[in-house]
């Protein structure tokens, strides 16, 4: 129940110009997630996964999501996902058909060349390689819902990549069933190797394998703290990425901007949960008043539990209003935050872009709401957040590749770098390394030389 009627006193206006250092600092915090209960909830877990293996997994299945997946086994069948695509209304099925094209036609232009090599000295060629992780579980979560477009986000990466066996991993309903719209995802993907486990249980199943679950190299998706303590917990025996905290975003309205529009966005993130952060950032007093005053009337046509999400976040230092003094103050609080999603509010927004250094996704003009960005333009929606992106990057195509790093060299090539290799190797008291490039090289017997 919301405590007290709506009103612009719900949503918080902090001027940058009026604020302290700490203050500040405060309103670039997020909330710091203590995995320590979760980590230590995730140990025995994992070690039933281990020794357990597909038993642990039926166990936890009824345990953790009241489900009975004895008769209906570990993998879903073909029969599934057959079943799903009858299920699940013919529109929705076009739409998830709609949002796989983008996201496929993005990640393909993000594709690298299988191999580059340059010459750069006479009879000196190096480069690199790139050839895709053996093994990858990409992890769909469910929790409150149901997301079919973290499916689509995690797995046609991993297929354009060419992973040789992509696998998803999905927590079922209390029916013992995988969402009807995370299996057709899947298929749309071009992956039909599902498994029914959630959190924990799903990345030791990956990290270890099962008598069904085939072990993984890597482990990527968004996912609870559960997902994370197990991740924390199984460093060294299944790579993946840092994983993602609460949603975020900052919307940047410049004096062209339309006040009701940029409002209208700002709710977007606002509504994931009272730990996530929002700003609407201007430096336009106008655009900001008016931007305020609208969103009371917006939160009238959204359920209750999101208007309550979106006003705990809305009203206190993890959100609401910034006003600053000039459009540089803006672009400075933007690269110190370093947000998971920037939407720029301008007629211009081009001109803006140059000074954004820091940000995981930028969506530019007033018709790229992050609903179209987090669902179906094509870039990748499993984005680095808690300042993170002033280092790390999006989901991609090279989650899912490596690179090794080629070189050839010639005799005419040796003949120039042997000299400066053995002074290097010299100095630093490598012996061997010294005489790899010395006149024993030379005196040493050719192949052709050596008896039959």
């Amino acid at each position: 129940m919301l405590a007290g009627p709506l009103s612009i006193n719900d949503i918080a206006l902090h001027e940058l110009d009026r604020l302290s250092e700490t203050q500040r600092e405060q309103l670039l915090a997020r909330v710091e997630s203590d995995l320590s209960h979760f980590v230590a909830g995730a140990a025995p877990i994992i070690e039933a996964v281990a020794r357990d293996g597909d038993a642990a997994l039926v166990r936890f299945a009824r345990e953790f999501d009241k489900a009975d997946i004895t008769g209906s086994g570990v993998e879903a069948r073909r029969a599934d996902f057959d079943e799903a695509f009858s299920m699940l209304d013919r529109e929705m099925i076009g739409t998830l058909e709609y949002a796989a094209d983008n996201i496929r036609r993005y990640h393909e232009a993000q594709l690298p060349a299988e191999i580059w090599m340059k010459e750069i000295k006479p009879g000196v060629l190096v480069g690199e390689r790139y050839t895709p992780v053996d093994s990858v579980a990409l992890y769909s979560p469910r929790g409150k819902g149901s997301f079919p477009s973290a499916t689509l986000m995690t797995a046609i990466p991993a297929t354009v990549a060419r992973v040789p066996m992509p696998i998803i991993l999905t927590p079922v309903g209390p029916d013992g069933k995988i969402d009807a719209a995370t299996l057709v995802a899947a298929r749309l993907a071009g992956i039909e190797r599902v498994y029914k486990a959630g959190g924990a249980v799903a990345v030791a199943a990956a990290a270890f394998g099962t008598q069904t679950v085939p072990r993984c190299c890597k482990f990527e998706g968004p996912g609870s703290p559960w997902v994370a303590a197990a991740k924390h917990l199984l460093h060294g025996k299944i790579g993946s990425r840092v994983s993602a905290g609460p949603s975020e975003s900052i919307v940047m309205a410049d004096a062209t901007a339309d006040p009701r529009l940029a409002a209208l966005d700002l709710l977007i993130e606002s509504e994931h949960g009272s730990d996530s952060s929002a700003f609407l950032i201007t430096w336009s007093r106008e655009i900001a008043e008016a931007a305020r005053a609208v969103i009371p009337e917006f939160w009238k046509e959204m359920g209750m539990r999101r208007v309550e999400y979106s006003r705990d976040v809305l009203s206190g230092a993890r959100g609401g209003i910034v006003l600053t003094r000039d459009r540089q103050q803006a672009y400075d609080f933007i690269n110190d935050y370093a947000p998971e999603h920037l939407q720029i509010h301008s007629k211009t927004p081009f001109e803006h872009l140059g000074h954004i250094r820091n940000a995981a996704e930028i969506l530019l003009g007033e018709h790229a709401p992050g609903s179209i960005a987090n669902y179906l333009m094509g870039p990748n929606a499993v984005l680095p957040t808690g300042g993170a992106a002033r280092y790390g990057s999006g989901l991609s195509v090279h989650d899912f590749q490596k690179a090794t790093s080629i070189g050839h060299i010639t005799a005419a090539g040796y003949a120039e770098m042997a000299p400066h290799a053995h002074r290097f190797a010299s100095y630093e008291g490598f012996d061997a390394h010294a005489n790899a490039v010395s006149p024993l090289r030379e005196r040493a017997p050719l192949k052709a030389d050596m008896p039959t």
